[in-house]
């Protein structure tokens, strides 16, 4: 075993402590809040959402865009769009749409969520909604209802050309405006050569010419692609976003109604200790590129919408959990036994071999060793063995209570393992915690659901009325 402390282990091996994260007496801190007081005082297994992250990361992309436009002297404006699916729950929108924002949808419950937003005075009827998705039929019909209700800033965007024939029917005698998402070809490494949504590029143009142009009661005045892997600082990703530039130009000059780009793809979000991402870089060249092209064709820069979703809200929640035992299973692996399972609270650890930041919550003053976490399935896969800054995953060596927190884990986990629900083995969804601050700085604590009981289970599998 190494002779070191966790601590001056972690302090030779990263960039330690990175924002927000500051270890005191031992003890981990997030963001000033004392981690080791919240297990005290709520248990494990515990989710947390700390909400002033989310308006601080949507300010941070907003400043990005601002000083990119006043740099390049961008005539357009920026947009931020808040996908939905990356977390659709209450606490994360009303936070969100304090910083006049709007919002991206996928799928017709978003719609449902868009009305009850609106209900209760959190989401005016001139916001922007831009309905993205291959849309079924209950969802093209709400859609509908939305603009007829009056929401008057409503988007469907085409992911098929077929999807038009329904607004076609719809819409005889009022105007709309609508968008076109458009295919995009996979990196060369993906398992597939195109994306299944959207439009052929090569096909974006005649179809307007020749299916949407006729009908003068519908504006086309946004041309959407998304690139999966988001937006980085690779020849790929500058390689689509040079193409669908070259697309929207093209289809301006033939369409005066064209206003908006829609840059599809989040930015990255901090997912490791060696996390390295210029954001004002990337973001400067993706405006100063779309200015030069637009140039080049002698049209007017397009206003930019992003549909950040893991960006707005990873960052803001963490899950901590309880070493509840220790084996050790032959002469290499260290076993530490969790008292909750990852798969089914982080499903993309098993799905997608996703990594998060794994900080101890305590004993930061013990000795440290490799270990492997394990889940309290029956899963093989329901492990941890590989931390995403060091590539081994070392921890405090210490027979006293432990606790371990996986943070930046706010995007899609909840919504993928389900709230509630049955999972794995049984497993509870564990209690889930919202922190905020008052204006005098106070943290204010509101436990948004308790630890699902046997009963709960019971009943959704038939044993109880």
């Amino acid at each position: 075993m190494p002779t070191q402390t966790y601590a001056e282990f972690l302090d030779l091996s990263v960039d330690f402590p990175p924002e927000g994260f500051e270890v005191i007496n031992n003890e981990l801190y997030f963001h000033n809040i004392n981690l080791m007081e919240l297990v005290e005082t709520y248990g494990t297994p515990l989710r947390f959402t700390f909400l002033p992250i989310i308006s601080k990361k949507i300010q941070e992309a907003k400043l990005y865009f601002q000083q990119a436009f006043l740099k390049n002297d961008y005539q357009g404006k920026y947009i931020y769009c808040y996908c939905t699916k990356s977390a659709h729950f209450k606490h994360v929108l009303v936070e969100a749409l304090k910083n006049d924002i709007h919002l991206e949808t996928s799928s017709s419950f978003d719609i449902a969520i868009i009305r009850a937003l609106h209900q209760e005075g959190y989401f005016p009827k001139d916001r922007m909604v831009i309905c993205n998705g291959f849309k079924n039929d209950d969802y093209k019909r709400r859609i509908a209802d939305l603009i007829h209700d009056g929401f008057t800033n409503v988007i469907p965007v085409l992911d098929n050309k077929e999807e038009f024939n329904f607004y076609l029917h719809e819409f005889e005698n009022q105007e709309i405006s609508i968008g076109i998402r458009v295919a995009i070809e996979e990196q060369p490494d993906h398992e597939l050569y195109t994306s299944r949504f959207g439009i052929r590029a090569d096909e974006v143009l005649d179809f307007y010419k020749h299916r949407l142009q006729p009908y003068s009661q519908f504006k086309v005045t946004l041309l959407h692609f998304f690139v999966e892997s988001g937006i980085d600082d690779t020849p790929y990703y500058w390689n689509e976003l040079e193409k669908m530039v070259h697309l929207y130009c093209k289809l301006k000059q033939i369409n005066p109604d064209l206003r908006y780009l829609d840059l599809g793809g989040g930015l990255p979000y901090r997912n490791s200790l060696f996390f390295d991402f210029d954001y004002e870089y990337v973001i400067n060249e993706i405006v100063a590129n779309i200015k030069s092209i637009c140039r080049s064709y002698g049209v007017k820069e397009p206003d930019l919408i992003t549909e950040f979703g893991s960006f707005t809200v990873a960052e803001s929640s963490g899950i901590i959990f309880k070493v509840l035992g220790r084996k050790k299973q032959n002469d290499r692996e260290n076993w530490l036994i969790l008292d909750g399972s990852l798969m089914t609270t982080m499903p993309d650890i098993w799905a997608l071999n996703q990594k998060y930041i794994l900080l101890p919550i305590n004993n930061w003053d013990c000795k440290y060793d490799r270990f492997i976490l394990g889940g309290l399935t029956c899963d093989s896969a329901d492990y941890y063995s590989t931390d995403a800054h060091t590539k081994v995953l070392f921890l405090p060596s210490t027979r006293k209570t432990q606790y371990l927190g996986f943070f930046h884990t706010g995007a899609y986990q909840e919504t993928l393992s389900g709230v509630g629900g049955i999972h794995h083995c049984l497993i509870p969804t564990p209690r889930h915690v919202i922190l905020d601050r008052a204006p005098d700085g106070t943290l204010i604590h509101k436990i948004f659901r308790e630890e699902q009981n046997s009963r709960e289970v019971l009943r959704i599998l038939g044993y109880l009325p």
